[in-house]
């Protein structure tokens, strides 16, 4: 378990700190409430109407889908770091990964999770 000291303090170290900001924000911070600084933010234009509705189930699924996909392929590049290192064994294990992960995407494709309407 001592490997993992260092990465527990860093944890509570970065807790800590936010922690700290937070409460120096709220107890150091200026309190001037307004009615121009309580209105949604449009790049300078008056607001329209205020924000209501909620977002399709589309937007989350294909946002969802986007994070799973990306983060998937982020393992693609320290393989390619040592790629010559890993043989062939390496590249078979990658060939299976990228198999299941474009078995993945073909699944959504085909059930149309992938389509904006």
């Amino acid at each position: 378990m001592i490997e993992y000291l260092g990465i527990g303090i860093t944890f509570i170290l970065a807790a800590g700190i936010a922690g700290g900001f937070l409460l120096l924000a709220t107890l150091l911070g200026p309190k001037n409430p307004s009615p121009a600084k309580g209105e949604p933010f449009e790049c300078g234009e008056e607001p329209f109407h205020l924000p209501s509705g909620r977002f399709s189930v589309k937007f989350y699924l294909v946002g969802m889908l986007f994070i799973l996909f990306d983060v998937e392929l982020v393992f693609l590049f320290p393989w390619a770091v040592v790629v010559r290192q890993l043989g062939w064994a390496g590249f078979v294990e990658m060939a299976v990964f990228m198999g299941v992960l474009l078995a993945g995407f073909i699944y959504a494709w085909k059930k149309g999770a992938l389509e904006w309407q």
